[in-house]
């Protein structure tokens, strides 16, 4: 009797064994990004902050969507509707209007609120097409570099145009083009695309030539393995740190170039809410009413700051040696309080 009930409670016991398992796999998992975040509290915040944009900027574009179907109408998040005229004119920030309101009765956080799924969606759009086009370019570019073949003649072609490209400055170039196409955002989001990638090209070249030929690299293609699987083996496995590190500190310089084209009149139009167009709505109010120019550039910073901390933490998180270096001198600062906190007890 006693026998079955141990096998019972084996039996019960097994799914429990695989949870705590599987739990402590993702404890292993997850430990280096928790070091870091304890030994740099600015990545903590950066990610604290990325974490609560994204959701929220998620949350304010599918809602409405998801309300409509259910419901029959839209369920907005935004305290107001951020398009609807009242006749609270250029007030103040208060309790009924946190950020206040513009001259027309427009809520401001309503309006930032709304603008801030288009913006956080361009910056990572972009610099997605960027580093997909431009890291595959690169890869092209470093792997197949051979003089006297198709792959050295297709690389000196991608490294040409890609000098053409950066022979102007980036924001320069996207004013050119994005005035060229006329007023509109999908004119200011292709005049971004098309200058933003010859930046992946380098970045992933140079990696692929500092991996292509170490060691490991050498004696695996002598060792007679496919140079389709040293690619995908070795080449790539050691380009994911470096382009995902660029990758996530160029979503705020996205944010920040295409806000820039809205804001000297050539990109969303005016009844589209964005950072930079609301800043170049409400300029001439900075004296009279700061609060409609303030709000929007405030959006910009912390979200800019946010990605650029985030950033520079996962640079820590994914390279062994500053993750090392880090650990080590928060062990430094906590053991000699520690041995102090002992000897009193």
């Amino acid at each position: 009797m006693a026998s079955a009930t141990d096998s019972e409670l084996g039996v019960d016991a097994t799914p429990w064994t695989l949870l705590r398992g599987k739990a402590s796999h993702l404890r292993e998992i997850l430990r280096p990004f928790i070091r870091v975040l304890r030994a740099n509290p600015l990545t903590l915040i950066g990610f604290i902050l990325v974490v609560i944009i994204s959701t929220t900027a998620l949350l304010v574009a599918i809602v409405p969507v998801i309300s409509q179907v259910v419901l029959g109408h839209p369920v907005l998040l935004t305290p107001y509707d951020p398009n609807g005229i009242s006749t609270d004119y250029s007030q103040a920030p208060s309790l009924k209007h946190l950020l206040g309101t513009d001259k027309l009765g427009l809520d401001i956080f309503s309006r930032v609120l709304a603008a801030l799924p288009l913006d956080l969606a361009i910056g990572v759009g972009i610099a997605g097409f960027a580093l997909l086009l431009g890291g595959g370019l690169g890869l092209v570019a470093g792997y197949w570099d051979k003089p006297r073949t198709l792959g050295g003649v297709i690389s000196a072609v991608i490294l040409r145009v890609t000098d053409v490209f950066l022979a102007f400055p980036s924001l320069v170039l996207a004013l050119a083009i994005a005035a060229s196409l006329g007023r509109g955002t999908g004119p200011s989001i292709l005049a971004v695309l098309l200058t933003w990638w010859p930046y992946y090209v380098r970045l992933t070249r140079g990696e692929v030539l500092a991996v292509k030929h170490r060691p490991y690299v050498v004696a695996a293609r002598a060792a007679g393995v496919s140079e389709v699987r040293i690619l995908f083996r070795h080449v790539l496995r050691n380009l994911i740190e470096p382009l995902l590190v660029y990758y996530t500190l160029d979503i705020g310089t996205v944010i920040i170039t295409f806000s820039t084209i809205s804001f000297v009149g050539i990109g969303v139009p005016l009844d589209v809410s964005e950072w930079g167009t609301m800043v170049e709505a409400y300029e001439q109010l900075l004296l009279t009413h700061p609060w409609t120019v303030l709000a929007p550039g405030a959006a910009i910073f912390i979200t800019v700051l946010a990605f650029s901390l985030f950033g520079d933490g996962l640079r820590d998180i994914l390279d062994p040696r500053s993750r090392r270096t880090l650990v080590q001198a928060v062990a430094a600062t906590t053991l000699p309080g520690q041995v102090a906190g002992a000897a009193e007890a």
